[in-house]
């Protein structure tokens, strides 16, 4: 055995290095089949997959220009990081955008902008800017609700985001008084940090799941009771990442906290389907709707992207005949998410959010019914200037995805289905969890959302008005074509929105149904 360790001993460090290389050589060229380019090309080619595995990063930081990347640029993540730290998010020497480019949104500023009166909510508080519209408050719910915030965060479980993440985010919009969409995996401790909620529930009823799978009014009853927090119900039809298609959650990724949270057994693959079992029709979903909002007293809505448009004029339809119907309707772009997809979805089912929400409102506003409905948009319109003309085309809040896990992080490294997110924000990693600052990111992001809405505002007083929800179509122009050149949505889009009841914006303070805890203090 010594003189062995005497060999081993007296190889010099270059020699193991030899010794390594000729065993790769040898497994590439003789025990493994899989990979071509490996076995005609022993060690070397290893070089090739690595250099690919590595592509996206070095694209990103290298070659890609500031305005080219997708799903977010360069510039668009810039800004969020900056708003979300407090650092400056201006740019000089003008614009890197082509303004002449296909849709590339224009804001009709006024000759004289709009000037706050001696005594404003926002003179002290530049960041509050509350829905115009209260949620249930057509249909007389018994909790209707006025959220404190027209940006807030849409539909992410936790499961597909991190337990940090997830913390961070209910912190966060505690802090800056906005909601908090708990996505179909259902309310976890995490939600549970103080931030106003919506519960969503898909087609898989996870935290509302009976033993069989079904629907249970029962859990949804004491979930309600349980959590004052919880001020309004969503029910996913379809979200844009992949509309109308289930999913499966594998067993072996079913913990036991993520069983008791979405109501499943520990170790067993459960199925998400594309269609739901508790309706099968536009009648039997509107009962169910009006079912959850008497038993729970909650205001009620339903999330869908976009495609085909009978069932939504049969259901706007009977919303007009019955005069029943939800309360709210969130409009999700095909652009898709940080749902996991195949790329055929992702790519090519459903409308991009403009194409889809213009289409869905027409549908609503033709019978006159969108007075009595809130509108919600969700589909990269976490930028003022991309607000306003989602607000100019009758939305009354934005719900951000993408954008809020930015500001706590996210870096779009664009790994979120593999479990090995490098900014622990989309795994359940508990090592890189731990990268999370929570109270820190946090902070940033409430910054994000209030300097979103300082912005926004701002924006908003330019163009004459006092809050959003006043944008017309005629106060944003798109470009369209080289023949056409540019217009206004009106006339792109052939509707006319309908113009939103406003006062003031002290009196959506003095509302009594205003969610979060609005303060208005002096800011430094």
């Amino acid at each position: 055995m010594e003189p062995i360790l005497d060999f081993l001993g007296s190889i010099p460090w270059w020699g193991w290095i030899l010794i390594f290389l000729l065993l790769v050589a040898l497994r590439d060229i003789f025990f493994q089949r899989a990979h071509t380019i490996s076995h005609n090309f022993p060690v070397v080619g290893h070089l090739r997959y690595w250099l690919e595995s590595i592509g996206p990063e070095m694209r990103q930081y290298f070659v890609a220009n500031n305005r080219e990347e997708l799903p977010f640029n360069r510039i668009e993540r810039g800004w969020i990081y900056a708003s979300a730290k407090k650092e400056n998010n201006y740019e000089g020497f003008g614009t890197e955008r082509d303004i002449y480019a296909h849709q590339h949104i224009f804001v009709k500023n006024a000759m004289m902008a709009y000037q706050m009166p001696q005594g404003h909510p926002n003179i002290d508080n530049p960041y509050f800017l509350p829905c115009a519209k209260v949620i249930g408050g057509y249909n007389k719910r018994r909790k209707p609700f006025r959220p404190a915030s027209i940006i807030n965060i849409s539909a992410m479980s936790f499961g597909s985001l991190s337990a940090a993440a997830v913390t961070a985010m209910n912190q966060g919009v505690e802090k800056c008084d906005a909601y908090h969409n708990t996505g179909e995996g259902g309310l976890s401790p995490y939600h549970k940090q103080g931030g106003d909620v919506i519960f969503h529930f898909g087609t898989g009823y996870f935290g509302v799941r009976s033993r069989d799978g079904n629907f249970s009014m029962d859990k949804l009853k004491i979930l309600v009771d349980e959590n004052p927090a919880i001020k309004g119900v969503e029910i996913k039809l379809s979200q844009g990442a992949k509309p109308g298609k289930g999913g499966v959650l594998p067993g072996a990724k079913i913990t036991h906290e993520i069983a008791e949270i979405r109501g499943v057994e520990v170790g067993k693959d459960v199925l998400s389907p594309s269609t739901h079992k508790a309706f099968s029709s536009i009648p039997e979903l509107l009962e169910l709707i009006e079912s959850i909002a008497e038993e729970t007293g909650l205001p009620v809505g339903i999330k869908g992207a976009i495609g085909k448009l009978d069932q939504w004029e049969e259901l706007a339809d009977l919303m007009k005949k019955s005069g029943k119907g939800p309360d709210f309707i969130t409009i999700d772009g095909g652009e898709g998410g940080t749902g996991a997809a195949p790329p055929s979805f992702a790519d090519h089912v459903s409308l991009p959010w403009t194409y889809g929400f213009s289409s869905v409102y027409k549908v609503f506003a033709d019978r006159g019914l969108t007075e009595r409905i809130v509108f919600i948009g969700s589909g990269k319109l976490g930028f003022p200037a991309k607000a306003a003309m989602a607000f100019a085309m009758g939305v009354d809040c934005i719900n951000v995805a993408r954008e809020a896990m930015m500001s706590i992080g996210c870096i779009q490294a664009q790994v979120c289905h593999t479990n090995r997110c490098p900014a622990g924000v989309a795994t359940q990693s508990k090592w890189l969890q731990k990268g999370i600052d929570v109270p820190l990111k946090s902070d940033r992001l409430a910054q994000y959302f209030k300097t979103f809405r300082k912005e926004f505002l701002e924006i908003t007083h330019a163009a004459g008005y006092e809050h959003p929800c006043q944008f017309t179509m005629n106060d944003i122009q798109l470009n369209v074509d080289h023949d056409y050149l540019s217009s206004d949505l009106e006339a792109i889009y052939r509707y006319k929105k309908t113009q939103v009841p406003f006062e003031s914006m002290q009196n959506l303070y003095d509302c009594v149904h205003l969610g979060g805890k609005p303060v208005l203090k002096k800011t430094s």
